[in-house]
């Protein structure tokens, strides 16, 4: 009997707490909660529908009414409290916006997952131990402070515009979204948060922000705090930084593959390091304290750098930058950008008043960026006809034509027959240039490619055949140093197999032993005679290069005959073998101008100031020399020149020496650039020189009275290009005389095959003797001539040549026969 009374009291309790009217603190938040409707939006039931609250209609609401409200809405400035609200235990969402509450006690609702109370009065928010809470919101409040503790669910949490000095949000592993900005917040520490994705920590006073183990996070707003300090290390998936109006010294953001947008304006930067941010598109770094800026290994678009200390600058990464902003560095001296972008940034200098700033591409020698494919491969000569193979000898310095629609620019392998060409992403047909090709066949004739959809890198060898018999010899002296009275001067005699067969051979170099004393040479001289060298050679393979290094010393302006500035050295070395083809190139003349002080970077062609009508059409000579003269090595040196081609024919240029390995690049229709990549020049007086030598044709156009001429610039690492002098050449007629030859002069015999004698007929003195073939070129050169009356020719092909004399009355010529 008594179990009985006890269920019934059980029963009459349950029913009369359900029954029981919830007593709210505030008649304004009742008020609200008895407006909703179904349609209204204020609550909502289990499934999610919108509902009446007091549906007995008795303007109350019982505890049973309130157990039916799973999401409750309470927004109005008239609210002032919200007691009463303890009694909704099944509320799983509450929103309150513009309320005048100023605490909120909800601890007894553990059921609730979304919680947002905006934009009102709060000082205090009582919300410990909910452990369901996903989402909570606080926002624009009066915050002091807030108890996080059990809520171990929270992913979602905003409490911005509030009053916070310090947030504890340790344990809380599941959060992926902070949104704290414009609190006074000191320090935050968000280590251990590894589903952590965005935060929001702007416009605070922090001066510690610690992001150990957010390993997802993606975007981080913190900017206007006081952080000397930022470490991302730990955040590899970071997508957009904004760390502006920080007090930041440095900033590391290495390796960060995803990050695309970062602003660091108005910091203390003097360091950004962005290597390895392969997909970063924006950097806004104005007004910082940074002397240098690399972004080359980026994709950024838009770069603004205003307000620094920039000296340089690389944006060399493949991409055009459509927003670049430098106003405001005046000691910015170099910039590095992409081949595409070399006029807008010479635009950009003078748009922001920047006057001395170099502007080229030489910081790398591979196409910005990573949307580019290496070519590369090696050129044999199969010369026992069985198929190229390592065994095989090297095909030096092969020209390749690299075609793309409209585009082309040649590039050519080294001395060793290897060759390397990065190509930008892109369809090209590759086919290599011979200078001969009735010598040799080669396979393949070319090729097509296409980056990036080949293996990259794309390799292709070349195996060159000789096609027939051909002997061909070439041989070049070329001036290492300036000529200057006194002082001990160096050459070089570079001589080539350019046929198809292995050549033995002589070589004789003549000169005027009066004023220069042979000093040594490298391999030695066999055989010498007054004004005469001679060596010998055997073996010479096809396409083999050998080289003859030698010194003289100058007469002093004191010696007999003295040397002076202005006055001329004449050269001559020739080379003979088996009958040549195109004998033109047998014979290599230099004419040397003397000068007194030294320029270490000049460009000189030694054929001289002139050249005759004959050679209109044929190869020059130039010789590009340089010199650092700095205080630390040079790593890197390109020599530029950019080739008059109305004058010159692009086409036919041929690299043929250097001091170090180079690369040769022929671009742009008239660009022709030498790269000594890793040359490492040192800048001590013994070993701080360097040179490139090459040969091109002139157009045939040319007419007596033309000149062309020539200088070059040249690349120290980022220095500014230091100008050659230019040196200009003229087309002049060798029948050009001051007088009638026979009045003064007479030859005999006609024709001569030993020696050639030159009879005076009037007192006239003779300063010089040259000797021309019929193509204009120099083949024997006496420079000091006063006591000579004989010729030696017997070395000199059978043909008609030109004695011309230099004396006291001017110049005069006439023809020779030799036998």
């Amino acid at each position: 009997m008594k179990l009985k009374y006890l269920y019934l009291l059980l029963f009459f309790t349950v029913c009369f707490g359900n029954a029981q009217i919830i007593n709210f603190t505030d008649a304004n938040f009742k008020t609200r909660l008895l407006s909703a409707t179904t349609s209204n939006g204020i609550a909502k039931n289990q499934a999610g529908a919108s509902v009446v609250i007091d549906t007995n209609g008795d303007s109350q609401i019982q505890v049973s009414e309130a157990l039916v409200i799973y999401q409750l809405t309470a927004n109005g400035a008239s609210i002032t409290s919200m007691g009463g609200i303890e009694y909704f235990t099944n509320l799983r969402k509450f929103g309150s916006n513009g309320t005048s509450i100023t605490s909120l006690n909800i601890n007894t609702l553990t059921n609730l997952t979304d919680l947002s109370v905006t934009s009102s009065q709060l000082a205090s928010l009582s919300i410990s131990g909910l452990s369901n809470l996903v989402n909570l919101s606080c926002n624009d409040n009066k915050l002091t402070s807030i108890n996080l503790s059990g809520l171990s669910s929270l992913v979602y949490f905003k409490c911005s515009n509030n009053l916070l000095t310090s947030l504890n949000i340790n344990n809380m592993t599941s959060l992926v979204n902070l949104y704290c900005y414009e609190n006074q917040l000191t320090s935050l520490d968000l280590s251990g948060m590894p589903l952590l994705d965005e935060v929001y920590s702007y416009s605070n006073q922090l001066t510690s922000l610690n992001l150990a183990g957010c390993s997802s996070l993606k975007r981080l707003y913190t900017y206007s705090n006081v952080l000397t300090a930022l470490d991302v290390s730990s955040c590899p998936i970071l997508f957009e930084l904004q760390c502006y109006s920080n007090n930041l010294s440095t900033l590391n953001l290495s390796n960060h593959q995803q990050l695309a947008w970062v602003d660091c304006n108005t910091n203390l930067l003097t360091s950004i390091n962005v290597q390895g941010c392969i997909n970063m598109t924006e950097l806004k770094a104005d007004h910082n304290l940074l002397t240098t800026l690399d972004i080359s290994d980026t994709k950024v678009g838009t770069l603004y750098v205003n307000n620094n200390q920039l000296t340089s600058l690389f944006v060399k990464n493949g991409t055009f930058e459509t927003l670049f902003y430098i106003m405001n560095n005046p000691n910015l001296s170099y910039i590095c950008c992409d081949e595409s972008q070399l006029t807008s940034v010479q635009n950009a200098i003078v748009t922001f008043g920047i006057p001395f700033c170099t502007v080229n591409t030489y910081c790398s020698f591979t196409p910005g960026g990573n949307l580019y494919g290496t070519l590369r491969g090696n050129v044999r000569i199969d010369s026992d006809e069985n198929g190229c193979d390592v065994n095989d000898y090297n095909y030096p310095s092969m020209k390749f034509k690299v075609v793309s629609g409209s585009t082309t620019a040649n590039y050519y392998a080294d001395n060793s027959g290897f060759y390397r060409i990065a190509l930008p992403n892109g369809s090209y047909t590759v086919t290599p240039q011979f200078e001969n090709s009735s010598y040799y066949t080669i396979s393949p004739i070319n090729f097509a490619l296409t980056f990036p959809n080949v293996v990259n890198p794309q390799i292709q060898d070349f195996c060159v055949t000789p096609s027939g018999i051909h002997n061909d010899l070439e041989i070049t002296i070329l001036p290492i140093g300036r000529a200057r009275p006194g002082f001990d001067a160096s050459y070089k005699i570079i001589y080539k197999n350019k046929g198809n067969h292995i050549q033995d051979g002589s070589i004789n170099l003549s000169f005027d032993d009066t004023t220069l004393d042979f000093v040594n040479a490298t391999p030695a001289i066999q055989s010498t005679s007054v004004n005469n060298l001679n060596w010998s050679f055997s073996n010479l393979h096809p396409f083999e290069t050998r080289v003859i290094n030698l010194t003289f010393n100058l007469n002093s302006p004191v010696e007999i005959p003295p040397l002076s500035a202005g006055g001329t050295l004449h050269y001559t070395a020739t080379i003979a073998g088996a009958v040549d083809e195109t004998p033109n190139d047998n014979i290599s003349t230099l004419n040397q101008i003397i000068v007194n002080s030294l320029d270490p970077n000049d460009k000189t062609c030694i054929e001289g100031t002139t050249i005759t009508p004959s050679m209109v059409g044929e190869y020059v000579h130039y010789v590009i020399r340089f010199e650092n003269s700095g205080t630390a090595n040079a790593e890197n040196i390109v020599v530029k020149d950019m080739i008059d081609i109305t004058k010159f024919d692009m086409d036919s240029l041929i690299p043929l020496s250097g001091s170090a390995p180079f690369e040769t690049r022929v671009a742009n229709t008239n660009r022709v650039e030498f790269i000594f990549e890793n040359i490492n020049l040192p800048f001590d007086d013994a070993n701080n020189d360097g040179y490139v030598a090459f040969k091109i044709k002139t157009k045939p156009t040319l007419v007596v009275g033309s000149t062309f001429a020539n200088s070059a610039s040249i690349f120290f690492d980022y220095n500014a290009p230091i100008v050659t002098n230019t040196f200009t050449t003229t087309v002049q007629a060798l029948a050009t005389q001051d007088f009638d030859f026979n009045t003064y002069f007479s030859v005999y015999p006609v024709p001569a095959q030993q020696i050639l004698n030159l009879q005076t007929k009037e007192m006239i003195e003779i300063k010089s003797i040259e000797i021309y073939n019929l193509l204009g070129q120099m083949v024997i050169a006496i420079p000091n001539a006063v006591s000579i009356s004989t010729v030696d020719v017997a070395y000199l092909k059978a043909g008609t040549y030109f004695i011309k004399v230099n004396t006291s009355k001017g110049t005069a010529n006439t023809k020779f026969v030799k036998e």
